[in-house]
């Protein structure tokens, strides 16, 4: 079977290419459009799709849209409500549900020779099940929990995997929503909702969780596997925080209190979950999974031998989950992601042509890997550009900026590179041998989803990339599986003396992680990056600055 999924209604618009049900493309329409998410998740926007997306993955294959034996799309609007009914304060929301009744036109518009009948709806949540359910390897027996800001009318999903079929085991109704709380809080301390929720986890850090108890008469577990989770009152525990303004210990104290109350509900639906299931493997999908700090909390105190998290946890990776989904329904048994390189990559020959083509001075060394180490040795800021580019929001050494980890001033400067603000951290990379020797928590954990305390005497050698907290958000590299990133982790330990590196993700505040080869020198050239490694070629910062130099002067 040939299934696209698509995800478009909210926001991360996206599309995902499954084949005889494994995933052979995916990518989010954001990294194609150059707009941060895709689209902001207002009604007025919800139809529009993810032409770019789907049609790169189409040609991935070599595949036609009629080729296509089916189209997944991840919200079913038979089973919505109107918004008022469910407790919900959005009047315009009716056009959410016009748009995706239309959704099967609309396809067949964006995607010419597809047949309208060809699309299936797939309940939202449900998809986000299958994302990570049927991703994971080795979760054959597994639960799921799926958290985030809505769906069709609910905000959560507590399910069970049986081989190729996912058992649903309750569902917590609108409008209670952690997703949608912590939407708020995100919007009350001055920063982009449904879009900077990552923000405020990394404020909490900075903060005492001193408003706990008041939280809890707000947010709390009911005991029966669902919570209650809604109208906050956010002003009553602190003032508004304007987006140019600087933020205050009463900030950061309400983004723990929130931090701390949203674990512990977390921790009472696994305890549930497993209640129900005594199945040793837990998997992790929606919005709310990608707070790493919260996931290993539930890795640490949860009842789960294993915690596995869909690397796109988000919106986007109901493209993928709604394709296995219909595929396993088929008959084809899904398959395991191996990675998160499912998106766009191109050879050497047609990076050469790319850098020919922008006139700019390159050079090709013996070993990239090599010389970035070496370069990273030299405190060089690093831009590495390599195979398939990632789906889902984390860099995980294919779109990164590189740094050396042992000096403690590359965080404030990463952070202006970047241009955001100085409370955001950076991750580690590590080699996968190496890491237990380094950091305490869930291994392997390629993906950059949980944190990790850092060891005594390790705080002192690698101080960039340790946060406020003591922790680092780390990322395990596999010479298997990523053989040229743990190539220039060995030979950067073997200058250092540190098998860590700093790699954070290759674009600047606002936009989208860099995709393609244009992306790649436009980041390049506009931000002060020492060294752009793009496939075998290396373009040093000094030598294309001093090219041009001389080319004005002719």
């Amino acid at each position: 079977m040939r299934i696209l999924g698509i995800n478009a209604l909210f926001h991360d618009p996206a599309a995902a290419l499954v084949i005889d049900g494994r995933c052979v493309a995916a990518a989010e329409e954001e990294r194609f459009s150059r707009r941060k998410h895709g689209k902001r998740p207002v009604p007025f926007s919800a139809w529009e799709l993810p032409e770019k997306a789907a049609a790169w993955c189409l040609k991935r294959a070599g595949l036609r849209p009629q080729d296509l034996d089916a189209v997944a799309y991840s919200f079913d609007p038979a089973l919505a409500r109107p918004a008022d009914a469910m407790g919900l304060d959005d009047p315009w929301d009716h056009l959410r549900l016009t748009y995706a009744r239309q959704a099967p036109g609309f396809l067949a518009e964006a995607l010419p020779g597809l047949d309208p009948q060809a699309v299936r709806f797939v309940p939202h949540h449900m998809a986000h099940a299958a994302s990570s359910a049927f991703a994971a390897p080795g979760a054959e027996a597994s639960s799921v929990l799926v958290l985030d800001g809505r769906g069709e009318r609910a905000s959560h999903l507590a399910a069970h995997r049986v081989g190729d079929r996912l058992e649903p085991l309750h569902a917590q109704e609108l409008p209670h929503s952690l997703g949608l709380v912590y939407e708020e809080l995100t919007e009350h301390l001055g920063f982009l909702r449904s879009s900077d929720e990552f923000k405020v986890m990394a404020l909490a850090s900075h903060g005492t969780p001193r408003m706990l108890s008041e939280l809890r008469r707000y947010v709390h577990p009911t005991g029966d596997g669902g919570f209650r989770a809604t109208a906050v009152p956010w002003s009553e525990l602190c003032a508004p925080r304007g987006p140019d303004e600087p933020w205050t210990q009463d900030h950061a104290d309400v983004a723990a209190s929130a931090q701390a109350v949203l674990e512990e509900t977390l921790l009472d639906l696994v305890r549930w979950l497993h209640g129900r299931t005594h199945d040793s493997v837990l998997t992790l999908a929606g919005g709310v999974a990608l707070n790493c700090v919260a996931n290993s909390r539930i890795a640490r105190e949860g009842p789960f031998s294993r915690v596995w998290v869909q690397p796109a946890a988000g919106d986007a990776g109901t493209a993928l989950g709604g394709a296995l989904l219909l595929a396993a329904g088929q008959g084809d048994a899904p398959q395991p992601m191996t990675g998160a390189d499912l998106g766009r990559d191109w050879s050497d020959a047609e990076l050469g042509a790319w850098l020919k083509t922008a006139a700019v001075p390159f050079e090709r060394p013996a070993d990239i890997a090599v010389t970035v180490a070496r370069a990273l040795a030299d405190n060089a800021i690093v831009a590495w550009f390599q195979g398939r580019s990632e789906y889902g929001p984390r860099a995980l050494g294919h779109r990164s900026l590189l740094a050396h980890p042992g000096h403690a001033g590359n965080l404030e400067r990463l952070n202006d590179v970047k241009g955001r603000e100085q409370f955001r951290p950076v991750a580690p990379m590590v080699l996968a041998d190496r890491a237990a020797d380094i950091f305490d928590g869930p291994l392997p954990s390629p993906y950059m989803l949980f944190v990790h305390d850092v060891a005594d005497g390790w705080k002192e050698r690698i101080p960039a990339v340790v946060h406020v907290d003591g922790t680092a958000r780390i990322q395990t590299v596999d010479p298997a599986s990523e053989p040229l990133v743990a190539r220039m982790l060995g030979e950067f330990e073997r200058l250092t003396g540190l098998p860590v590196v700093v790699n954070t993700s290759l674009n600047t505040a606002g936009r989208p992680m860099v995709d393609d080869p244009r992306d790649a020198l436009e980041c390049f050239g506009s931000a002060p990056v020492d060294l752009l490694a793009i496939g075998p070629y290396a373009i040093r910062r000094a030598g294309l600055f001093q090219s041009t130099d001389e080319g004005a002067m002719r």
